[in-house]
Protein backbone atom coordinates (compact mmCIF):
# COMPACT_ATOMS: atom_id res chain seq x y z
CA UNK A 1 0.00 0.00 0.00
CA UNK A 2 0.97 3.33 -1.06
CA UNK A 3 1.21 6.36 1.36
CA UNK A 4 1.75 10.33 0.62
CA UNK A 5 3.58 12.20 3.59
CA UNK A 6 1.54 15.20 4.57
CA UNK A 7 2.53 18.04 6.71
CA UNK A 8 0.23 16.57 9.77
CA UNK A 9 2.57 13.51 9.85
CA UNK A 10 5.69 15.76 10.48
CA UNK A 11 7.40 18.11 12.52
CA UNK A 12 8.23 21.25 12.57
CA UNK A 13 11.48 19.95 10.49
CA UNK A 14 9.63 17.79 8.17
CA UNK A 15 10.56 14.39 9.41
CA UNK A 16 7.96 11.94 10.57
CA UNK A 17 6.98 11.08 13.93
CA UNK A 18 8.17 7.93 14.97
CA UNK A 19 4.60 6.57 15.89
CA UNK A 20 3.03 7.66 12.22
CA UNK A 21 4.71 3.91 10.75
CA UNK A 22 2.98 2.14 13.44
CA UNK A 23 -0.18 3.74 12.06
CA UNK A 24 0.91 3.33 8.43
CA UNK A 25 1.40 -0.49 9.52
CA UNK A 26 -2.09 -0.41 10.94
CA UNK A 27 -3.77 1.18 7.36
CA UNK A 28 -2.08 -1.17 5.40
CA UNK A 29 -3.19 -4.01 7.86
CA UNK A 30 -7.21 -2.62 7.13
CA UNK A 31 -6.75 -1.96 3.42
CA UNK A 32 -5.68 -5.63 3.38
CA UNK A 33 -9.15 -6.47 4.30
CA UNK A 34 -11.04 -3.18 2.54
CA UNK A 35 -9.75 -4.76 -0.93
CA UNK A 36 -11.52 -8.30 -0.52
CA UNK A 37 -15.31 -6.41 0.30
CA UNK A 38 -13.87 -7.34 3.99
CA UNK A 39 -13.92 -5.61 7.42
CA UNK A 40 -11.34 -6.75 10.18
CA UNK A 41 -13.89 -8.53 12.39
CA UNK A 42 -17.55 -10.21 11.90
CA UNK A 43 -18.96 -7.54 13.64
CA UNK A 44 -18.46 -4.51 15.90
CA UNK A 45 -17.80 -6.85 18.71
CA UNK A 46 -14.85 -8.66 17.20
CA UNK A 47 -11.69 -8.31 15.32
CA UNK A 48 -8.10 -8.45 15.78
CA UNK A 49 -5.92 -6.47 18.34
CA UNK A 50 -2.04 -5.89 18.79
CA UNK A 51 -0.51 -7.98 21.57
CA UNK A 52 2.90 -7.62 20.96
CA UNK A 53 5.36 -5.18 19.07
CA UNK A 54 9.08 -4.88 18.17
CA UNK A 55 9.48 -1.84 15.99
CA UNK A 56 13.04 -0.77 13.92
CA UNK A 57 13.53 2.90 13.06
CA UNK A 58 16.03 2.49 10.51
CA UNK A 59 15.60 6.16 8.43
CA UNK A 60 13.33 9.02 8.65
CA UNK A 61 10.75 9.64 5.93
CA UNK A 62 9.88 13.75 5.08
CA UNK A 63 6.95 15.58 4.06
CA UNK A 64 5.87 14.83 0.49
CA UNK A 65 7.45 11.42 0.51
CA UNK A 66 6.13 8.47 -1.33
CA UNK A 67 6.16 5.27 1.16
CA UNK A 68 5.19 1.58 0.29
CA UNK A 69 4.24 -0.63 3.23
CA UNK A 70 4.59 -4.37 2.31
CA UNK A 71 2.78 -7.11 5.02
CA UNK A 72 3.78 -10.57 5.01
CA UNK A 73 2.23 -12.83 7.18
CA UNK A 74 4.78 -15.22 9.01
CA UNK A 75 2.69 -17.87 11.10
CA UNK A 76 -0.86 -18.42 11.78
CA UNK A 77 -2.21 -19.71 14.60
CA UNK A 78 -5.55 -21.00 16.04
CA UNK A 79 -6.22 -17.86 17.54
CA UNK A 80 -3.18 -15.45 16.57
CA UNK A 81 -1.16 -14.33 13.90
CA UNK A 82 2.45 -13.16 13.58
CA UNK A 83 3.27 -10.89 10.65
CA UNK A 84 6.03 -8.50 8.98
CA UNK A 85 5.62 -5.13 8.15
CA UNK A 86 7.95 -2.61 5.99
CA UNK A 87 7.80 0.78 4.97
CA UNK A 88 10.04 1.63 2.14
CA UNK A 89 10.99 5.36 0.41
CA UNK A 90 11.72 3.60 -3.20
CA UNK A 91 14.03 0.51 -2.27
CA UNK A 92 15.32 1.94 0.94
CA UNK A 93 13.95 0.24 3.89
CA UNK A 94 12.87 3.19 6.49
CA UNK A 95 10.96 1.03 9.42
CA UNK A 96 10.74 -2.55 10.15
CA UNK A 97 8.02 -3.85 12.74
CA UNK A 98 7.43 -7.52 14.12
CA UNK A 99 3.88 -7.98 15.71
CA UNK A 100 1.96 -10.10 17.01
CA UNK A 101 -2.24 -10.08 16.74
CA UNK A 102 -5.09 -11.93 18.66
CA UNK A 103 -8.68 -12.67 17.20
CA UNK A 104 -10.64 -11.32 20.08
CA UNK A 105 -14.68 -11.66 19.79
CA UNK A 106 -16.76 -9.87 23.22
CA UNK A 107 -13.72 -9.57 25.25
CA UNK A 108 -12.15 -12.75 24.58
CA UNK A 109 -9.63 -14.28 22.63
CA UNK A 110 -11.25 -16.13 19.65
CA UNK A 111 -10.50 -19.20 17.07
CA UNK A 112 -9.74 -17.01 14.28
CA UNK A 113 -12.21 -17.41 11.25
CA UNK A 114 -11.82 -19.62 8.45
CA UNK A 115 -12.42 -16.62 5.82
CA UNK A 116 -9.59 -14.63 7.27
CA UNK A 117 -7.12 -17.85 7.29
CA UNK A 118 -7.75 -18.35 3.55
CA UNK A 119 -7.23 -14.47 2.82
CA UNK A 120 -3.66 -14.83 5.11
CA UNK A 121 -2.60 -17.58 3.23
CA UNK A 122 -1.92 -14.77 0.03
CA UNK A 123 0.14 -12.73 2.38
CA UNK A 124 2.63 -15.50 3.66
CA UNK A 125 6.05 -14.86 3.48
Amino acid sequence: MQIQIYYEDTDAGGIVYHSKYINFCERARSQIFFDKGMIPGEDEKSGFVVKHIEADFIRSARLGDLLEVKTHIEETRRTSLSLRQEIFKEETLLFSMHAQLVYMKEGRISRIPEHFLILFETLSA
